[in-house]
């Protein structure tokens, strides 16, 4: 497959952001990044299991929410973030300012030191006699005591601010890795996915290793949740993604991209071993016992589809997602808990 130029993929692009702003306008909806991120994801088309949910919301209400599309394509709720970072950084500034204050205030103690032990060396040089200058000897040692206890309060503060700006900077890391991470499953979310994904193959590109993507679906959740519940249907994804977990090696990349939708990244893997790790997934999910936690209800079999794709030399991320997205809605048409690759014939009438 020939590469793509850099004028034509930059001309698509903008045809992907005219679109996304266009549908924003349209629908009146909010066009703030993430939203915007949500509509060009649709333009692009590199899901379109995704796409037709949205279109399927939108033909049943009318229209759709930005709180609706940014939850299709794994977009987590902004709020506690942006509330976390914004008390953190006041935080950060607070323990900034006091630290300068501590700070401000022993430089101020050291000039009267300094001036202090000015004085002494003046009276040193008019004392005529010893109890003269065992008056002065005292002085020195009175204002050498004072200026060690507030070197010492002095000390204490700088480690409690140190102490303080540690506890703030070990919250900003863990609020880092909240804004990747999803919240039901901890798993990687929809922008830890697409960060990875530029990594890793920014990364094969020049080493000639092969990569794979999977892409995994639930099957039918949406009947998991009529008959039983969105809170058993979320137990039915906690158990995939706890599948995901078991049979990812550290160097792959496990995320939730969607609603009920699943990618793992597979680095150094060629399609074959790819698809074992897809079949083992499939078949653990398969095997498990779900039941509704309030009842004791059976809620019986749940299965999963995927699709895989092998990257080729020079291909976009986007182009990537959507044959793995081809081969998962032809895993669906071919009747669902199975997985099919890019290589097989099935593959290419999905596209």
């Amino acid at each position: 497959m020939g590469t793509v130029s850099a004028a034509a993929e930059q001309k698509g692009t903008i045809v992907y952001a005219d679109f996304a702003l266009r549908r924003i306008k349209a629908l009146g909806v909010p066009g703030d990044p993430r939203n915007y991120a949500a509509w060009f994801t649709y333009a692009t088309n590199c899901s379109p299991s995704h796409n037709s949910i949205v279109n399927e919301t939108i033909g049943r209400k009318g229209s759709i929410s930005a709180a609706e599309i940014e939850k299709i394509y794994g977009y987590a709720p902004p709020n506690l973030i942006t509330d976390n970072v914004d008390s953190l950084v006041t935080k950060a500034a607070d323990e900034v300012e006091q630290a300068m204050a501590v700070i401000d205030a022993a430089a101020g103690t050291i000039a009267g030191y300094r001036d202090d032990l000015i004085d002494v060396a003046e009276q040193l040089d008019g004392a005529q006699d010893r109890q003269g200058l065992s008056a002065i000897v005292e002085s020195l040692i009175r204002v050498t005591k004072g200026m060690e206890a507030k070197n010492e309060a002095f000390v204490a503060s700088l480690k409690a601010s140190k102490q303080e700006m540690s506890e703030v900077r070990k919250k900003v890391e863990a609020l880092r890795i909240d804004s990747l991470t999803d919240s039901l499953t901890r798993l990687g979310n929809r922008e830890c996915f697409e960060r990875e994904l530029d990594r890793c193959l920014a990364e094969a590109e020049p080493s000639n290793e092969d990569l794979c993507l999977l892409l995994m679906d639930v099957d039918r959740l949406r009947t998991v949740n009529e008959a039983f519940g969105h809170m058993a249907g979320d137990e039915v994804i906690r158990a995939v993604s706890h599948a995901l977990k078991q049979h990812a090696q550290p160097h792959d990349v496990a995320a939730r991209v969607g609603g009920e939708e699943f990618a793992v990244i597979l680095p150094n893997t060629h399609l074959r071993s790819a698809l074992t790790v897809a079949d083992h997934i499939r078949c653990r999910v398969m095997g498990m016992q779900f039941m509704k936690r309030s009842t004791g209800e059976s809620m019986g079999r749940v299965t999963v589809s995927g699709g895989i794709a092998r990257y080729r030399k020079g291909e976009t991320p986007w182009a990537l997602m959507q044959r793995a997205d081809n081969c998962l809605t032809a895993a669906k048409r071919q009747g669902r808990n199975r997985v099919i690759c890019d290589n097989d014939g099935l593959a290419v009438g999905a596209a």
